[in-house]
């Protein structure tokens, strides 16, 4: 990746490769990545102020945001004849303590699986999502909580209508990105996809040495989707968020090209100046 980038110190990369290269070039030190950055949230309390790094207060726009993208994507994807046929199930990638299948996947999906790799998130996830009025219901609730790294997980072919992502895609080296994608796709319903909900900067990457992870930029992202063989669907710009955070966008992302839709004008209309708006 030709992408420049810096890091929170400061210091600058020419490439990302470059970048790669220095922090997980051998397997010593991607094995070092990886554990340090579980470590890091090993030691964060199992809060949504502790999974939100502090910033409790964008939980509730967070999920605002996504309920409209999800609601949006259901109705196209998934008609409702359909649904009623074939009981909904998706992922939670980067799960947490569960907030985001909580607040909002829980009430869309009859099934919701749960993947987090800091086990005392995990746990919390499962107290929360397998107690009182979750405990009792038959038609939407938690069935899996899986403690793997998301770049060591496999899912069950034909699973899951929606693989959710959000948050912690960023761990993933761009060689474990695309390889976790290409596995992952065999999870996938058809007519099935993938939402990522990322932070963006604004240009190549921004390296965060404490918690081990990545920020990249809109067109970093789309050069590995290409790589991974995903195409968009919907790209959405989450709004409300506190000024001096990271821009972040969800995308819908789909394993073959959305169909292009032609239209044709009236000879009529055609001829007729256009307005500039």
């Amino acid at each position: 990746m030709d992408a420049a980038g810096l890091d929170n110190n400061g210091r600058e990369y020419s490439t990302a490769d470059e970048m790669w290269r220095e922090q997980t070039g051998d397997l010593n030190k991607k094995t070092l990545w990886y554990r340090e950055g579980v470590s890091y949230w090993e030691g964060v309390n199992a809060t949504v102020d502790g999974v939100l790094g502090g910033f409790s207060d964008v939980n509730e726009p967070d999920i605002s945001c996504s309920d409209d993208f999800l609601k949006n994507l259901l109705s196209e994807r998934f008609p409702s004849s359909d649904v009623i046929n074939q009981p909904l199930v998706a992922l939670d990638c980067g799960s947490g303590i569960g907030r985001v299948t909580k607040n909002l996947l829980i009430r869309y999906f009859n099934e919701v699986d749960l993947l987090e790799p800091v086990s005392h998130f995990l746990e919390a996830a499962r107290e929360t999502l397998t107690s009182g009025a979750y405990a009792n219901s038959d038609m939407h609730k938690a069935v899996n909580f899986y403690c793997v790294p998301l770049q060591d997980f496999t899912p069950d072919v034909g699973r899951y209508d929606v693989i959710w992502i959000q948050w912690c895609i960023g761990h993933l080296t761009d060689d474990d990105f695309i390889t976790f994608f290409k596995r992952a796709k065999v999870g996938l319903k058809p007519g099935g996809l993938f939402v990522l909900k990322e932070n963006i900067s604004k240009s190549g990457f921004v390296l965060d040495n404490d918690d081990r992870s990545i920020t990249r930029s809109d067109s970093y992202f789309r050069e590995l989707f290409s790589r991974c063989g995903l195409h968009i669907y919907k790209v959405k710009d989450q709004k409300g968020f506190p000024d001096g955070l990271f821009a972040v966008k969800i995308y819908a992302l789909v394993t073959e090209a959305p169909k292009k839709v032609h239209r044709t004008r009236s000879k009529t209309l055609s001829n007729r100046p256009r307005k500039i708006m």
